[in-house]
């Protein structure tokens, strides 16, 4: 793939990303000088305008100053001929300035005055009939590509003076510096394209081992995993991001091959002893004799159920999934009603049961599910304490939650249990169920935004504790 990408740069995002990247700064760039150039351009035509006025102004005073003799040509000329050397251009062979300037006086008293380009003064003196006195003003020259600037002036007697400026050296200036524009535009725009493509192309490789990282993962495998880069930028992110999810999803379908494995291999046994109670019920001769197995069969299928609908719970807890029906629910009363219900029972093995509910606890929780909850955490203390032990339950509010706290003098956990007893299918060695409780229990919990743990009970014994957040106070 990263050799099609080099072969075939046309066909690659890089390539059409750093096009219009160009594009943007080619435009923007050209947008930029056009408006540099006009300025520069504005600011010559202001420089000769005011050249123009305040030169026109001192022909003016000097031809109505200066007598009208024999030397009067010569002063003009003279003064014409110093302000055309008082412009700043490039000169030419004989150090005459390019900026083209021309003086023309034209009157009654005798032949137009002329200091200008040779031959040309009738030219220019059919060209300036027209202009009025007044600000400078723009004369083409039939044979000049450059316009004249001019300026009119009226002087005595009944006479006209025109000043022009043509600024041909600061056009050819203008001309110069847009051909280097126009070298450095294009080794920029070039610079900047292979730039961009090669920081593009640099980025989205990184976006394609991604993709071929991706399409290499099966359902079989989910083992391989994104290089994480070392920079914290959105490709490193969403690489960090996609493995955290790689990670999420095999422990799902991890926790998919467990459930099913011990599904399988858990209800082989409820389903064998089911069936043989009922073969033994097919065999007996008179319903009185097949009743009891039919029983049992029965009360077989109602414990297959209780731990089918046990572990699908667990798992949509585990995966996020689990439907909740919050109400308002007294916490201490609820488990004082519990206890109650398994009283006989515990009598019966002899235990003494102790219940301290200090104040009305108010919890949001579905009242089904904590009410399974409960059932499992007194089955387990019905089931693994020996005759004679004391149980204490006690309820109360601490802060924003709400405590359960069982304690009992049994044997306590074992140590080899003791870090997973919240796993599924995690039991005792002489336990008779599915090592679902707890599991079960804890994921009820968290459901809820608790969380639950376990301890060993000072002088020996085994504690859990379960903490719930309190229902919020409603203000009226």
């Amino acid at each position: 793939m990263f050799s099609k990408m080099l072969s075939r740069p046309k066909n690659t995002a890089a390539w059409r990303l750093s096009i219009w990247t160009t594009i943007a700064f080619a435009v923007g760039s050209a947008i930029a000088f056009g408006i540099v150039y006009y300025m520069v351009s504005l600011g010559i035509r202001e420089r000769s305008d005011q050249w123009l006025v305040g030169e026109s102004e001192t022909l003016k005073e000097v031809s109505n100053a200066t007598p009208r003799d024999n030397l009067y040509q010569r002063v003009m000329e003279e003064t014409a001929g110093n302000a055309a050397h008082e412009i700043p251009g490039e000169r030419d062979s004989e150090n005459e300035n390019q900026d083209a300037v021309f003086f023309l006086q034209i009157d009654n008293l005798g032949e137009p005055l002329w200091y200008g380009p040779n031959n040309e003064r009738e030219l220019f003196v059919q060209a300036v009939h027209d202009l009025q006195p007044g600000s400078p003003q723009t004369l083409k020259i039939p044979g000049n590509p450059v316009p004249y600037r001019v300026v009119v002036q009226e002087v005595k007697p009944e006479g006209r003076i025109y000043l022009g400026l043509s600024d041909i050296g600061a056009v050819q200036l203008l001309h110069r510096l847009t051909r280097g524009f126009f070298i450095v535009w294009i080794g920029m725009v070039l610079l900047g394209f292979m730039i961009s493509f090669l920081s593009a192309r640099r980025t989205l490789l990184r976006v394609e081992s991604i993709t071929q990282t991706v399409s290499r993962i099966g359902s079989d495998d989910l083992s391989a995993r994104l290089t994480e880069s070392r920079n914290a930028d959105e490709i490193a992110r969403l690489s960090q991001t996609f493995n955290r999810m790689l990670d999420r999803i095999q422990a799902s379908v991890h926790q998919l091959r467990s459930v099913t494995d011990s599904l399988a291999h858990d209800m082989k046994s409820p389903v064998t002893s089911i069936r043989g109670k009922l073969e033994v019920a097919l065999l007996e001769g008179s319903a009185a004799d097949w009743r009891e197995p039919v029983a049992e069969a029965v009360e077989g299928l109602d414990r297959l159920s209780q731990f089918i609908n046990t572990t699908l719970d667990l798992a949509e807890a585990e995966g996020g999934a689990l439907a909740l029906r919050k109400e308002p629910v007294d916490f201490g009363a609820l488990v004082e009603q519990f206890v109650d219900i398994y009283s006989p029972a515990l009598h019966e093995n002899h235990h003494q049961v102790h219940v301290h509910v200090h104040e009305p606890v108010t919890v949001d929780v579905d009242l089904g599910l904590t009410n399974r909850m409960l059932t499992n955490l007194l089955d387990n203390e019905m089931a693994h304490l020996p005759p004679g032990c004391r149980i204490d339950i006690e309820v109360v509010a601490r802060e924003n939650n709400a405590e359960l706290v069982i304690r009992d003098n049994g044997p306590g956990f074992p140590a080899e249990l003791k870090a997973h007893a919240f796993e599924r299918f995690v039991k005792g060695k002489e336990s008779k169920g599915h090592g679902l409780g707890l599991s079960f229990v804890e994921a009820v919990v968290q459901a809820h935004g608790g969380n639950v743990e376990i301890a060993d009970t000072p002088g020996g014994g085994a504690t859990i504790r379960i903490v719930l957040p309190l229902a919020p106070v409603s203000v009226s």
